[in-house]
């Protein structure tokens, strides 16, 4: 084996968004020593694009907000698929983890008695999102690192884990590179937190940075960790659709959250048009009624914007469809109406939506202050994941532990905005929490140099076949085949094409080929990502053809109904010895008494 550089620690973190700073800081403030990697540059995780605001039932805006509703309002944003152990625990905690990062230094908006402000939002009963304009992501990421420098963690900016490394059944470390020179690098560690993200970047159109690849995911599959739920993408309403280079950039649901309007090229706001029975009694039926609610009136319905993502983004694509939607391709998004009824509608839009209102002058030369925005649904979260204990964060591999967007079980087939900031907190603290624990009561393993010597083997293998496949061209046909056929709308025989596609693109995966050296060649990290992309993307595949229903995220043109044999079920997803996709249908486990009253109570 060459001689690589090594690092050991108690506890590494693989990912440093939200989910992995919680757990590197509680790692960290348990005593062991931490070691933190991200793909790219400190601060630039994607949590910074998470704009709404984080979910907590601080019952600062509406008292009649507490974690009972939060819970019954994420099941059935769900559709009670979800792990309820990890809803139950999330809607619990959420509230001190805000109150926690506000103590650190977060600078929330307030309240004209000094709380902290909370806003609407999709699928939520009440305002529920603590946020700092349209902002909160960055901000949350700013105030967790502030708090984490201080506590001696060991940070890797730039660098891409390859592989997680077992000893028998348990992980023991990982062996990955650094992105700027090219060298290989061992990290050894007596347990392990994934915290990578999402997998936008195997779709053509989505709101995800280049990073979102799928690692996580992949490496846990790899090392022997069940995937769940890989069928249900949240493909968020609201993305930019115009100019082409800028498509797929999030419009948060904050807009809508302020007052802002779906309209068509009518001019006729379509949401009214459809409204789920299970949310009929809580959606206003007129325009008026929906304006008092977002203006904090407790008496008013919420207005059908606020309705869950995966409902608001078939009703956009049936718009273009049917030949209704905007010039681009998409329909409008219209805050400047507000000004009909808000004298001084200008300065509170740039007040309110700071971001939104940069990004679209800057990039599409729009005021959203005065012309309605285009918007269309862009790939945006992925609800499935590694499957983990519900308490501790770790998966089936033991020593193998993850959180955030690349675990899985708390948002069920349909995530809730704002429900993900506050699950890094709630489950990147519990991560840190339970891996510092596991190290404590385990020593090192023994790293497995044969299985190193094939990796590292394996990842410069493209550079032995300059004139191979180009990586480039691979990734495109990846997205358009995911876009075009495992997409928002399904159906059967289009999956099967882009199962048996997804095969001949991995055959073409085999032979890519880069030219050049190690240092500074993003051709090659594109030729290592494949492997990740092309995996999650047939476990998607292989799971939303499993699920032969519609349910929240998951819509089948085939199978438009829900099915009551998938009611209680999940998609689990395995290697199998051979390196076959295995995928099973595993029962959901019983909900307690005591959770099932809450959700009848707040039906």
């Amino acid at each position: 084996m060459a001689d690589y550089e090594t690092h050991e620690y108690d506890v590494l973190v693989i990912g440093a968004g939200g989910a992995g700073l919680r757990a590197a800081i509680e790692a960290s403030a348990a005593g062991v020593r931490v070691g933190l990697i991200c793909k790219s540059l400190l601060g630039k995780a994607h949590t910074v694009m998470a704009e709404g605001g984080i979910a907590a039932a601080l019952a600062n805006v509406d008292e009649r907000d507490n974690w009972k509703v939060h819970f019954a309002d994420t099941m059935r944003g769900g559709q009670y698929v979800n792990q309820w152990r990890m809803a139950e625990l999330h809607a619990k905690e959420a509230p001190d983890r805000v109150r926690e990062l506000e103590a650190w230094g977060a600078v929330f908006d307030r309240t004209k008695d000094g709380k902290i402000l909370q806003r609407n939002f999709g699928g939520h009963k009440y305002p529920r999102l603590a946020h700092v304009g349209d902002r909160t992501g960055l901000e949350m990421i700013r105030t967790l690192q502030d708090h984490g420098v201080h506590r001696g963690i060991d940070v890797h900016m730039e660098h891409t884990v390859l592989a997680i490394l077992k000893e028998g059944d348990r992980a023991v470390g990982a062996f990955g590179y650094e992105r700027e020179r090219g060298r290989f690098k061992i990290f050894r560690a007596k347990a392990i937190v994934l915290a990578t993200g999402g997998i936008g970047r195997a779709y053509k159109i989505t709101s995800n940075s280049w990073e979102y690849t799928g690692d996580g995911h992949s490496l846990a599959y790899d090392a022997g960790a069940e995937l769940i739920d890989m069928e249900f993408i949240q493909f968020h309403p609201t993305g930019m659709v115009w100019p082409p280079s800028v498509m797929g950039i999030l419009v948060t649901e904050g807009v809508r959250g302020e007052g802002g309007i779906l309209t068509n090229k009518e001019g006729r706001r379509f949401m009214f048009d459809e409204i789920p029975e299970n949310y009929r009694s809580q959606t206003a039926d007129n325009p008026e009624e929906g304006w008092r609610y977002c203006q904090g009136d407790k008496n008013a319905r919420r207005p059908p914007e606020l309705l869950t993502r995966d409902h608001i983004a078939r009703c956009i694509v049936r718009e273009i469809k049917e030949g209704r939607g905007s010039p681009h391709g998409g329909v409008f998004l219209d805050i400047a109406w507000i000004k009909e009824k808000l004298p001084d509608a200008t300065e509170h839009i740039k007040r309110k939506l700071p971001s939104m209102y940069h990004q679209f002058k800057q990039l599409a030369d729009i005021d959203i202050t005065e012309q309605p925005m285009e918007v269309g649904p862009t790939t945006h979260y992925i609800m499935g994941g590694v499957h983990v204990d519900p308490d501790t964060q770790m998966s089936r591999v033991p020593g193998l532990f993850a959180a955030g967007e690349c675990a899985a079980g708390i948002n069920g087939a349909n995530r809730l905005g704002g429900n993900s900031l506050s699950d890094l907190l709630v489950f990147g603290k519990r991560a840190g929490e339970f891996a510092a624990g596991y190290a404590r009561d385990n020593s090192f393993g023994k790293v497995d140099t044969d299985k190193i010597d094939t990796v590292a083997k394996e990842a410069l293998a493209p550079f032995d076949r300059g004139g191979g496949e180009n990586p480039y061209e691979i990734q495109k046909d990846l997205q358009e085949l995911m876009q075009d056929n495992v997409g928002i709308v399904r159906t059967e025989s289009e999956m099967q094409h882009a199962r048996e596609q997804l095969q001949k693109l991995k055959e073409r995966a085999g032979r890519v080929g880069v030219t050049g050296h190690r240092e500074f060649n993003p051709g090659w990290h594109t030729a290592l990502d494949l492997k990740n992309l092309l995996s999650v993307s047939e476990a998607i595949t292989h799971a939303a053809i499993e699920r032969k229903e519609s349910r929240g995220a998951q819509f089948r043109e085939d199978y438009p109904n829900k099915e009551e044999r998938f009611a209680k079920v999940n998609t689990m997803i395995s290697k199998a010895e051979d390196g076959s996709m295995q995928v099973r249908l595993a029962p959901l486990p019983e909900m307690p008494e005591y959770l099932q009253r809450v959700i009848e109570e707040n039906r």
